[in-house]
């Protein structure tokens, strides 16, 4: 999982946080979740019309254990979703959150990738 978690931290202004214990992992922007990691699954915010069809499209894809599964996808990382499919499902989680958080706080977020 480590080139995931990394990916995950190469978002702009992501951060882990552990606000449930020693597990599982949580990948956040803007004090928000994108991304909760806990051995080989993570679960990633998703538009509901996506979410609906990446559980189609692969077994490996389920609603989201203990969130909102209308909002939320447990993706088991166990080699049957390419490595970039799953590093464009990360991202279109960040996407979802970032956009979500208030006007302000993107704007502090994109100030500071500003700073020399």
């Amino acid at each position: 999982m480590k080139p995931i978690i990394d990916y995950c931290l190469s978002m702009k202004c992501a951060e882990k946080d552990y606000p449930f214990g020693p597990e599982p992992l949580v990948m956040k922007v803007g004090g928000k979740m994108f991304a909760i990691i806990s051995d080989n699954v993570i679960a990633l915010k998703c538009d509901p019309v996506i979410a609906e069809n990446l559980r189609e499209q692969y077994e490996a894809v389920k609603p989201g254990y203990h969130l909102n599964k209308k909002h939320w996808n447990s993706v088991t990382v166990d080699g049957t979703i390419p490595l970039g499919e799953v590093y464009d499902m990360i991202q279109h989680s960040y996407a979802l959150v970032f956009q979500g958080l208030p006007k302000a706080e993107r704007n502090r977020i994109d100030a500071l990738l500003r700073l020399p």
